[in-house]
């Protein structure tokens, strides 16, 4: 007899993660690959490629690591989709940033991990429970970021991802829903030590950053047969970072993110390979459907004394494309070493599932510049 799962399961693992992730230009595989990993971005409106200052740069813009010194570890948890009340369906990230002056820049390691729950399997006669697995998706990443000049640097991440969905296939399929794909990164930063505004004779060196992040490149994720096979969630990011206020006790910084989806599909439902997507993704489209595929991010940070930071930011997703629009909050303490953040997702929808997110992350600092 065939063996199914519960449709509680189904509607949750295809709710929950696919409609939220990937609504803009048709489904994607492993869509969790987006998720902003870290409190003090999504804090922010997720914005961070234009920043990219912390050991989280090996998600926002791996050339950030190019630019950093000393060392730092963090640890993120989040209870996903809150609204669900589903303890066991919940995102967790680990990343650690090590400077090896030696060989002139930083090293980065992650691991993002989405646990999807558990899930019931019945056959197509009887709905008596006779087994049960645990969904789950993972990515483990290494990065390295490095200078090329004093003003700009460049990184590149490897990520090796594991999506187990089910263990078992479904009605007449002979595969089942396991799949291991590789992917890679590469990211720009200009951080310009001096820069001057033309005309106003004032000198921004140090207040400015623009970052490229081009995400998730790599081969198309199968699960049954490469016919039915899925792109990876490839995705370029453009982000700017302002700092209009920086002294011996204050800061305020301004991040703005643009991402686009590099995914483009044929009204059969056929994606098109790499490299081809990368341009058919623009030119297949037009201008408006591009702009409609196109997210945006805007956050704020404020520090008083390096120890306290206040965060708010604002995430806009056209409303024919997924129509994730919402307000984020955040704050962060640092001691010594020590430092906590966390972050919070106010949906405009009322009930919508992102609505309510926390997110809480840990870290540990050393060896930093001043």
């Amino acid at each position: 007899m065939k063996k199914m799962f519960s449709a509680v399961g189904l509607f949750l693992m295809s709710i929950g993660v696919v409609q939220f992730m990937s609504a803009q230009a048709g489904s994607t595989a492993v869509p969790f690959l987006m998720i902003s990993p870290n409190s003090r971005a999504s804090g922010m409106g997720e914005a961070g490629t234009g920043i990219a200052d912390d050991a989280a740069s090996i998600h926002w813009n791996p050339a950030g690591l190019a630019f950093q010194h000393g060392g730092e570890i963090s640890i993120t948890h989040s209870n996903w989709l809150p609204q669900f009340n589903l303890s066991d369906l919940f995102y967790d990230y680990f990343n650690i940033k090590q400077e090896i002056p030696d060989y002139g820049g930083t090293l980065g390691a992650s691991i993002t991990y989405l646990n999807l729950g558990e899930f019931i399997v019945t056959t197509d006669k009887d709905p008596t429970p006779v087994d049960k697995f645990k969904g789950f998706e993972v990515a483990v990443t290494l990065g390295y970021g490095t200078q090329i000049s004093e003003d700009f640097g460049i990184g590149t991440n490897l990520r090796f991802i594991n999506s187990s969905l089910s263990p078992i296939g479904t009605a007449e399929e002979k595969g089942n829903g396991i799949a291991n794909d590789f992917s890679f990164d590469i990211g720009f930063l200009y951080r310009p030590k001096s820069l001057v505004i033309p005309f106003l004779d004032e000198d921004i060196g140090d207040h400015f950053s623009v970052g490229v992040n081009l995400t998730n490149l790599g081969p198309k994720v199968t699960y049954i047969d490469a016919a039915q096979a899925d792109p990876l969630p490839t995705q370029l990011r453009v982000g700017f970072g302002i700092i209009p206020l920086k002294d011996e006790f204050n800061s305020l910084t301004i991040a703005i993110d643009f991402a686009k989806l590099l995914v483009y599909k044929e009204p059969n439902g056929a994606s098109h390979e790499l490299p081809k997507s990368l341009i058919t993704s623009f030119t297949n489209n037009s201008f408006d459907n591009n702009m409609k595929f196109i997210n945006t991010s805007l956050g704020m940070e404020y520090w008083y004394d390096k120890k306290v930071a206040l965060r708010m930011g604002y995430f806009f997703e056209d409303p024919k494309n997924g129509n994730r629009n919402f307000m984020t909050f955040g704050a962060g303490l640092r001691y010594d070493i020590y430092g906590f953040d966390f972050s919070y997702i106010s949906s405009k929808e009322e009930n919508h599932p992102l609505s309510e997110t926390l997110r809480f992350t840990l870290l540990i600092l050393w060896n930093e510049a001043l």
